[in-house]
């Protein structure tokens, strides 16, 4: 990892190796705090508001609980802090190698500005349109990294709800609004979300017409955020794979070239109006 990619991921297959051995060494950790305290699958299950099958696929490594399961877990078991140590790492795991640098930037985000042209961004997709977008990919995933990919992605949004707010401004071809992925009820569900979300004071959404004759981002998706400390990190992901990168020319170009997109792109309230326009033609 090089300060000019200070998110990059390593290698796929080896950090997916890497998460995994995560999870299971935390699933190996949680039996064996159970089995000393004596008490079994059900009544742990019980305590924590989970089935007996879901305190297994903790235990196995198949699947990633929550940061309350794994406090509660800790207070229940008496681990003495022993489980809750290993919540910042499994946060990370829950995400795609190529993405956990960009999740954890979010965070740290006091402006966020996003160009999409391929599908809704993860942060301001509903749950429904979610499932549909994973149940596409080739190779398809289990059902078990789907419910974990969809928990990661449904709690990114908290980004929403942070005080201070940061500023958020997203911008998304037409193309991108008329996919109807998962069918015309998931696409109504997601117009309807936009809707809601483009009236938060914090966000700005627009949308690049498929009749705009000018148009600074053929080059594809990027997003621009900025920390705290005024760092600018320009992330650009394609085909499970990612680029996040700090150098200070990418960066200030980018952020121009995003200040383009939105002046090319229609108006906020004309946005919002051209969606509604799309929700009465389903």
């Amino acid at each position: 990892m090089t300060e000019e990619q200070p998110g990059a991921a390593p290698e796929p297959a080896a950090a997916d190796r890497s998460g995994q051995g995560v999870v299971t060494a935390f699933g190996q950790s949680l039996k064996t705090l159970r089995v000393r305290a004596k008490m079994e699958r059900e009544e742990l299950g019980k305590r924590l508001g989970y089935s007996a099958s879901t305190i297994a696929s903790f235990e196995q490594g198949r699947r990633i609980p929550p940061p309350e399961a794994i406090e509660r877990s800790d207070e229940v078991l008496h681990a003495s802090g022993l489980l809750k140590v290993w919540k910042e790492q499994l946060e990370k795991a829950q995400y795609p190698a190529f993405f956990q640098g960009m999740a954890q930037l979010e965070k740290q985000a006091i402006e966020l500005l996003a160009y999409d042209t391929m599908v809704v961004k993860g942060l301001l997709q509903t749950e429904e349109y979610m499932r549909a977008l994973l149940a596409m990919r080739r190779p398809p995933l289990d059902q078990e990294t789907i419910e974990q990919r969809v928990m990661a992605r449904l709690a990114r949004q908290d980004i929403f709800d942070r005080r201070p707010s940061p500023l958020l401004s997203f911008v998304m071809d037409e193309s991108v609004l008329r996919h109807r992925y998962g069918g015309k009820e998931v696409l109504r569900g997601q117009l309807e979300h936009l809707l809601l979300i483009g009236q938060r004071r914090n966000v700005e959404l627009q949308v690049m017409p498929t009749d705009c004759e000018d148009n600074a981002g053929v080059n594809g998706p990027f997003t621009v955020v900025t920390r705290k400390d005024g760092k600018k990190f320009l992330y650009v992901e394609a085909q499970n794979t990612s680029s996040l990168t700090t150098d200070p020319e990418q960066t200030v170009l980018a952020a121009a070239r995003y200040g383009i997109i939105r002046s090319q792109a229609l108006t906020p309230r004309e946005s919002l109006e051209f969606i509604e326009k799309l929700l009465g033609e389903l």
